[in-house]
């Protein structure tokens, strides 16, 4: 029996470091795109807001400071059903006339209300291109001349960096890097052409292409995915290229959780929409993944009650963990991301393992709450 735990143990070890190498090699290959910054082609800036009143202003003054033609992009803000004065806010500051207010029509009752948001704005833009951001996010000028000229003619999609900013608590330090490791380990599966994680917060993709692979028709069950499945739709189902933009200066920023429910919250939600992946085999690299993470304290538990042997095993997937994940995280990261301190860093790499396992497991069994709305998977 132990032979076999051992052998089993081993095994899921060795599959999480051959995953977190090809993370390494992935951003290396990242890193080797070359842009096209010929002439570019006109640009639907979609934003989706809901109860975002203390945030939308700032918004507004990063994008409409942005150095890129004016008559080159278009605006749209599209409330999703905001019970705040987030649209009042819009409607009564000065905008350029590039700016262009909408109201989704859809009930509350409905799934998916940000999908449906974004369906109705898509369907009522200019744009060849579409890039997407967040209400609550600020961007620096030249952030979409960067994200526009990562489309050439072979690109349909470009995932863009997102990272929170820190108000220099712990607990704001330890998301950032959290959030950090996610944006990095989803330019790394880009970079290997296994495209899976991306973020709304900063993305871009064509119109025509969204509309080719049937958008978001197929996912409109689930309130949560219409980043990811899009990504994942548009590579299964298309020739076209994905790429990720590995440009500091093309960074979302945006804040950290505020509680850890608030924390819990959010991780849960993205959780919820793994085991609706379409391709099974990335189903199955999550599932090994999260096996790895759920064996390190069950080694713990065998080695003390019952052989020291796994005690030992404990502690060379501890060190290995941290070992290839400071390399990942601190080194191959730092084209996008500033080293963060070491003992910030061990700290989350500990709390990374429980995190791991609860919101796996309660965002494949749990409902979740997300902008004041109570969601069920």
């Amino acid at each position: 029996m132990i032979i076999i735990l051992l052998i089993i143990f081993t095994a899921i070890l060795l599959n999480y470091l051959t995953f977190l190498v090809g993370i390494s090699k992935g951003i290396k290959n990242v890193s080797k795109q070359v842009v096209d910054k010929s002439e570019k082609e006109f640009i639907s800036v979609i934003i989706p807001f809901r109860n975002e009143e203390s945030n939308i202003l700032a918004c507004l003054k990063s994008i409409t400071s942005q150095d890129y033609p004016i008559n080159n992009y278009e605006v749209i803000y599209i409330d999703d059903n905001s019970e705040d004065n987030s649209l009042e806010l819009l409607e009564m500051h000065s905008k350029p006339d590039n700016i262009k207010l909408l109201r989704s029509e859809f009930d509350l009752a409905d799934r998916a209300h940000k999908k449906k948001a974004l369906k109705f704005a898509i369907e009522n833009s200019k744009g060849d291109i579409i890039i997407t951001t967040d209400a609550d996010c600020i961007h620096g000028k030249s952030w979409l001349k960067i994200m526009s000229e990562q489309f050439d003619e072979n690109t349909a999609f470009v995932s863009g960096p997102v990272e929170f900013t820190s108000d220099g608590s712990l607990f704001s330090e330890l998301q950032k890097i959290e959030f950090s490791s996610l944006i990095i380990v989803g330019a790394g599966l880009i970079g290997i052409n296994n495209p899976i994680i991306c973020n709304a917060a900063n993305l871009g993709f064509r119109k025509s292409v969204f509309n080719e692979v049937g958008g978001y028709e197929d996912n409109l069950n689930l309130s949560s995915g219409d980043d990811e499945f899009l990504m994942q739709k548009i590579f299964r189902l298309t020739d076209y290229k994905i790429k990720f933009c590995l440009n500091s200066d093309a960074i979302s920023h945006t804040n950290p959780n505020k509680t850890l429910n608030e924390f819990y919250q959010q991780r849960k939600r993205w959780a919820s929409k793994g085991f609706h992946y379409v391709d099974n085999n990335i189903v199955f690299k999550l599932i090994l993944i999260f096996l790895f993470y759920l064996s390190i304290p069950i080694q713990l538990l065998l080695g003390i009650f019952f052989d020291s042997v796994f005690l030992i095993l404990f502690i060379i997937n501890l060190l290995l963990k941290i070992g290839f994940e400071f390399k990942i995280v601190q080194i191959d990261s730092q084209r996008l991301f500033r080293k963060a301190k070491n003992f910030h860093f061990l700290l989350a790499e500990f709390l990374h393992i429980p995190y791991i396992i609860i919101s796996g497991i309660s965002g494949i069994f749990g409902n979740y709450k997300w902008k004041g709305r109570e969601i069920k998977r």
